[in-house]
């Protein structure tokens, strides 16, 4: 019997079809729409005061302007969370920074003795990879990191953005023994794009441009101990995480998140007149003028254990004045002893207050880190160029 020749074309077609159907092809992403924010939960490895009792700290290079600084931070501290890049998924864990702005993850390439034992990003197995190849690098204070852009699919929670550029670091030497220690993979940085390295686009920009249901500001609300998970909130605040209305601050720089200090005190000892702060994320502690912090050393009876560092008998932490932080319009939160002290099991009392000294022409910056946000839930609004603060519940 002789097989008509528009019959086997036929059969052809179909199964080139069947195959095409078959195989992973690169989705057309639909812009997604949501309605209320998601929460992605945050974690550190070490409470505050763990990390105090090492004594250990890693220089991190913060840039004002054009003049690089220099902040001291606490290894083991910082608050991390879930990300992933590529189709089919590959996981990391990654810091939330709000003082960078770039994506990077370590790459296949990266040898053990600079990206040790953490995961790595293999395009190989990513079939929405798009190769970039633009040099990456970024200064910490012990060196750089460096590596190359690329751009691929980054999902955080049930959320994607297609094409998001990311760094693919191969030489991450310049982190240290933080990296080596870290339970993290890389950073995912939630400043503005002016301080991106290469101007890349950072991922919340990208995010709610992929998803315009969802509402342009992410929000903090962090734990007070290393045993309990925070979270990050997506796409707006939640009621859930603060109590009493929410102040609002404008922004004063579109680098950072920095806006205006409107006065410093501690019980009835004013200790700076207007100033300019940082909301970061990526700081653990509250950081002042030196001499500003010689100040607040004296007024509690702190003494001296490491240069910038005090200490304070655990006893008399119940009885310190409280520390009024005046923002928004005269809006005062308030840190008690209790607050800004970190208690060793008693056994060692540290002032949760760091000197940091600016060049003159800058001058007087204060960063709100983590001793700030764990007491105050801070929300950074894109569209609105401002950040919001309210009392954590």
């Amino acid at each position: 019997m002789r097989t008509s020749i528009f019959t086997t074309a036929a059969f052809t077609v179909a199964l080139i079809a069947a195959i095409a159907l078959a195989m992973p092809t690169e989705p057309r992403h639909k812009k997604q729409q949501r309605t209320g924010p998601i929460s992605l939960p945050i974690r550190r490895d070490k409470s505050l005061a763990e990390a105090m009792r090492s004594r250990k700290t890693v220089p991190i290079v913060k840039n004002f302007g054009a003049d690089p600084v220099i902040v001291h931070d606490f290894m083991g501290v910082q608050f991390y969370g879930p990300i992933s890049i590529g189709t089919p998924a590959q996981n990391f864990e990654v810091v939330y920074d709000t003082g960078s702005s770039n994506l990077w993850v370590p790459s296949i390439e990266c040898p053990i003795d600079s990206c040790f034992l953490h995961t790595r990003y293999d395009s190989s197995f990513s079939w929405t990879y798009q190769a970039n190849g633009t040099n990456f690098s970024i200064l910490y204070g012990s060196g750089p990191c460096t590596g190359f852009f690329s751009g691929d699919t980054v999902t955080l929670g049930d959320l994607s953005i297609p094409l998001q550029s990311f760094a693919q670091v191969t030489n991450a030497s310049g982190l240290g023994a933080a990296f080596l220690i870290g339970k993290w993979d890389g950073i995912m940085g939630l400043g503005w794009p002016r301080i991106s390295v290469e101007g890349q686009v950072p991922v919340f920009q990208n995010l709610i441009a992929s998803n315009p249901g969802l509402k342009p500001e992410f929000a903090f609300y962090l734990p007070d101990n290393a045993a309990k998970n925070g979270q990050l909130d997506l796409g707006g605040s939640n009621p859930d995480h603060y109590t009493g209305e929410l102040v609002d601050i404008p922004l004063t720089n579109e680098t950072y998140w920095e806006g205006k200090l409107d006065g410093m005190f501690l019980g009835s000892t004013r200790l700076t007149g207007p100033a300019r702060f940082v909301a970061d994320s990526g700081t653990s502690t509250l950081t002042a003028p030196t001499k500003i912090v010689q100040h607040i050393a004296q007024i509690i009876g702190a003494s001296q254990l490491l240069p910038g560092r005090y200490i304070v008998d655990c006893a008399t932490v119940s009885t310190l004045p409280d520390l009024h932080i005046a923002i928004g319009g005269n809006k005062r939160f308030i840190l008690k002893g209790a607050d800004y002290i970190i208690n060793d099991e008693n056994v060692e009392c540290i002032l949760g207050i760091m000197g940091l000294d600016l060049p003159k022409q800058l001058g007087d910056i204060f960063i709100l880190g983590d001793v700030f946000m764990r007491k105050v839930y801070t929300v950074f609004d894109v569209a609105n160029k401002r950040v919001r603060m309210a009392y954590s519940k």
